[in-house]
């Protein structure tokens, strides 16, 4: 005999509170939350090169870059996610517990994520005016893809591999070495 359950919508104010007691993170959509999974040590790897590259490229100018704790909020789908690289250059405001106007957003690819990452945080991160460029990247092969903006709801896809030497990011003015993103540091 089948059961029913009732799953009833979480708002944003309880969301946040409990994202603030929780030893784990999770995301938001529509009312609905979900865990988010550990990584592997590529993963991790180029996460932090990409982030570490940026941090350093961006030092002295407005902008900041953040890691996998701090959300993103995006207002038009009712939802909040944890990228794992984020570039920012709104006003920085220490008691916020996410930002509103990311101007690159980068997911680091894993099978459990993949397609999430590719088809819904990528939809929704585009309805952002903020945002310039989402970046996915493979940790184990030489392949990054960049969403860059064209134009009001018009964007283009640039895809760099094993015989390109940088990604170029105009959000932040950077051409990234993609042995900077793959190397051990």
């Amino acid at each position: 005999m089948s059961q029913h359950a009732f799953l009833h919508p979480l708002s944003i104010e309880d969301y946040l509170a409990g994202e603030e007691i929780s030893d784990i993170r999770h995301e938001f959509v529509a009312g609905q939350v979900f865990a988010m999974v550990g990584s592997t040590r590529a993963h991790n790897r180029v996460t932090l090169n990409i982030a570490a590259f940026l941090r350093h490229h961006l030092r002295g100018t407005p902008c900041e870059v953040h890691m996998s704790d701090v959300k993103v909020r995006v207002e038009a789908a009712d939802a909040f996610y944890y990228p794992d690289v984020v570039v920012s250059c709104e006003p920085f405001d220490p008691k916020s517990v996410f930002l509103n106007e990311p101007t690159l957003v980068v997911e680091v690819l894993s099978p459990s994520t993949e397609n999430v990452d590719r088809r819904e945080k990528r939809l929704n991160y585009q309805k952002l005016p903020s945002l310039k460029e989402y970046m996915l990247v493979a940790p184990d092969e030489i392949r990054v893809e960049v969403y860059r903006r064209a134009g009001e709801n018009l964007w283009e896809l640039d895809v760099y591999g094993p015989e390109d030497e940088s990604v170029a990011l105009t959000s932040v003015e950077a051409r990234l070495p993609l042995a900077e993103i793959y190397g051990d540091g």
